[in-house]
């Protein structure tokens, strides 16, 4: 499944439109290799979104029962990388 679906279907973000922005400026990893929008993520990826100050890493369960698809996510952490306050 496609990348920039992975982030919309998760939460993490609203529209494809803002996941495919979120990939292009390099804020979204993928097993620690930046990785393009139409990037094929498969079972068991770990997935890092940085957003601002926060950074959220999640894996991803990709389940196929014939041509139907579901996913669930496994939140690792979200932790902030800079706390100064």
């Amino acid at each position: 499944m496609r990348l920039d679906l992975i982030l919309k279907h998760s939460g993490l973000v609203k529209r494809r439109t803002v996941a495919k922005y979120f990939c292009d400026h390099n804020l979204v990893t993928v097993n620690n290799k930046v990785c393009k929008p139409s990037y094929d993520v498969k079972d068991k990826d770990i997935i890092e979104v940085k957003m601002g100050d926060k950074l959220i890493t999640f894996v991803v369960d990709i389940f196929q029962n014939g041509n139907k698809i579901s996913l669930t996510y496994n939140l690792l952490n979200k932790n902030k990388e800079n706390s100064d306050a």
